[in-house]
């Protein structure tokens, strides 16, 4: 769909108290994940999405959607996005209804208590989460 993309990797969390891994752990786990590809970037992402859009002359936001929970908060986002950045366009891709369950609450959740996650994120990211939560 597009000849470059960046990952935008946020730096300090707005809805988010803490994570469990830095951001430079999490940059680390794409650029792992992506490594295959080509026109993958992964970049800090520490301003309105919007700068950063703009920073890497981008034309589109893209994000994914997991349930109608995601679109409404997802487009109260794209109409402020909109307003302060016009030239951008919002699009949204469906997860796959075997992710479409998923979020990093419930993941660390079940990893805390020992399941197997490795069918839910890349290789290292449940090693990692698996030493992390260990006891």
């Amino acid at each position: 769909m597009f000849e470059r993309v960046v990952v935008g990797v946020v730096n300090n969390p707005v809805r988010k108290q803490q994570t469990l891994f830095t951001p430079e752990e999490r940059m680390t786990f794409i650029q792992e994940a992506t490594g295959d590809l080509g026109n993958v970037e992964v970049d800090l992402l520490s301003t309105l999405l919007v700068d950063f859009a703009r920073r890497h002359e981008a034309s589109a936001i893209v994000k994914g959607l997991r349930a109608i929970s995601d679109f409404e908060y997802e487009f109260e986002m794209a109409q402020l996005n909109k307003k302060l950045a016009p030239e951008l366009e919002s699009i949204y891709i469906i997860a796959s209804p075997h992710y479409s369950f998923l979020s990093s609450t419930g993941v660390k959740e079940m990893a805390t208590f020992g399941a197997d996650v490795s069918d839910l994120v890349p290789a290292p990211v449940a090693s990692a989460l698996a030493e992390r939560l260990a006891g």
